[in-house]
């Protein structure tokens, strides 16, 4: 099937960056939306940002201006740079990817494993 790895998260302190990685591999046929969301403990994942295949993006109002997606075609990953970041950006980042396999012509939602962040003030 279908897999996403995470990697780029960490410990940074107030106002500084980081830039996430999620790179998918396995039978796929084209990506359409990819997507970062965050989640802390016992609540809801919610979108960061999402970027459509052609380019287009979408962000959360708490990180406009801060935050940028991204995504490599040709490497099937999609990066978020966060700059400026605050203690509130401090969540666990999930990628989501729709996938079109090879085997269907159906899509289907894939998470990555996500990947900590934390600011420090």
């Amino acid at each position: 099937q279908v897999q996403l790895v995470e990697s780029g998260g960490g410990l940074v302190q107030a106002g500084g960056s980081l830039r996430l990685s999620c790179a998918a591999s396995g039978r796929i046929f084209s990506i359409e939306n990819m997507a970062w969301y965050r989640q802390a403990p016992g609540k809801q994942r919610e979108l960061v940002a999402s970027i459509s295949r052609g380019g287009s993006t979408n962000y959360a109002d708490f990180v406009k201006g801060r935050f940028t997606i991204s995504r490599d075609n040709a490497k099937n990953t999609v990066y978020l740079q966060m700059n400026s970041l605050k203690p509130e950006d401090t969540f666990v980042y999930y990628c989501n990817a729709r996938v079109r396999g090879t085997w269907t012509r159906y899509e289907s939602d894939y998470w990555g494993q996500g990947t900590q962040v934390t600011v420090s003030s």
